[in-house]
């Protein structure tokens, strides 16, 4: 049997000071010696939300503290709470209370993803990166599969790691892999599926072209205002594994009319241009095209209203004159008998 060490701190301390020692303290660390997160996925945007969060800050402070990791060259890194960082900034605080824990990058990793994971509104892109790295950091680990719960040690069970990923998150294994191929995705295509111009389930079957096929669509997308159904980006991703996907062929996939779709208005551009001033400046076109529609808009509207406004003299001189005929008519008849 071995003898555990004793040391001095043990013979001069009490059972409540050795308690204290390893529990976790709250400190207040100086937000300039914070370093974000590696590649964080989750987007920190000054926006309502962020101002409402700064606003509670300045009056309460931050209630939740962040969790950090102590850095070797004395600074720290964000493991949770990248939000409140920036909203504690916001509010021109110089520090941030936070709970320092020493982890791999692995176990950061995991933690990381699952404390941001519980916002009520996550970007595809954001849920995309989160789920790589997460998936990455429980292969890694092999036999861990959970640093934040109690499933720490527990072995996989002859699970894969995205069916245990499934499990925690309540998303298919499908719809997992289906989020990891957006990470395919060159930027400007992927802020397009954000901000919903492309639709999830096309933009995963975009993701299996080539970088300079998908820069082609985004060039064809910009150019033809239109973005391609899943129809289309099957059509691409099938043409692009065979090695027969040209920049023609993009262009004529996207320009195909798509059930439901609004149709586009089309000017030519040469009609335009002749009924416009020869000293116009090419920026200006635009405004100068709307101003001319808005002003004839206007003169149609007076035009209808004088129109209308005629119709109406006209009928109320009827309802004026018409009484005055008949009785004078009636006048005249019975003179005459």
């Amino acid at each position: 049997m071995q003898i555990p060490k004793i040391t001095l701190d043990d013979l001069f301390s009490t059972q409540e000071q050795r308690d204290n020692a390893n529990l976790e303290k709250v400190v207040d660390i100086s937000i300039k010696d914070i370093k974000d997160f590696p590649n964080h996925p989750f987007k920190v945007i000054d926006n309502e939300e962020m101002e409402q969060m700064r606003d509670s800050i300045k009056e309460n402070g931050v209630l939740v503290p962040a969790l950090v990791r102590p850095k070797e060259d004395g600074t720290y890194e964000m493991i949770s709470g990248h939000r409140r960082k920036r909203a504690s900034e916001l509010a021109e605080k110089e520090t941030i209370p936070c709970i320092v824990r020493d982890l791999t990058d692995d176990e950061a990793t995991i933690i990381m993803v699952d404390s941001n994971m519980q916002r009520e509104e996550i970007l595809p892109s954001e849920k995309a990166f989160a789920y790589k790295m997460k998936l990455e950091a429980m292969k890694h680990q092999g036999k861990r599969t959970d640093l934040t719960s109690d499933q720490v040690g527990q072995k996989l069970d002859n699970k894969s790691s995205v069916e245990l990923l499934a499990n925690e998150v309540g998303d298919s294994k499908t719809q997992i892999q289906r989020y990891i191929r957006l990470t395919e995705l060159i930027p400007e295509l992927l802020e397009m599926v954000d901000k919903k111009r492309i639709a999830f389930l096309p933009a995963v079957e975009l993701s299996y072209l080539t970088e300079e096929q998908q820069y082609t669509l985004l060039d064809c997308i910009e150019y033809n205002d239109a973005t391609p159904s899943h129809a289309q980006s099957i059509k691409m991703k099938k043409m692009s594994q065979a090695g027969t996907l040209t920049e023609d062929d993009i262009d004529d996939i996207l320009s195909q009319e798509k059930p439901n779709q609004i149709p586009k208005m089309k000017f030519d551009e040469g009609r335009i241009r002749s009924v416009l001033p020869k000293n116009i400046e090419e920026p200006k076109i635009e405004d100068f095209v709307v101003k001319a529609i808005e002003h004839y808009s206007k003169y149609l509207r007076q035009r209808d209203m004088g129109a209308r406004w005629w119709e109406y003299l006209f009928h109320k001189s009827l309802l004026t004159i018409l009484p005055s005929i008949y009785t004078n008519y009636y006048l005249l008849t019975e003179k005459s008998i």
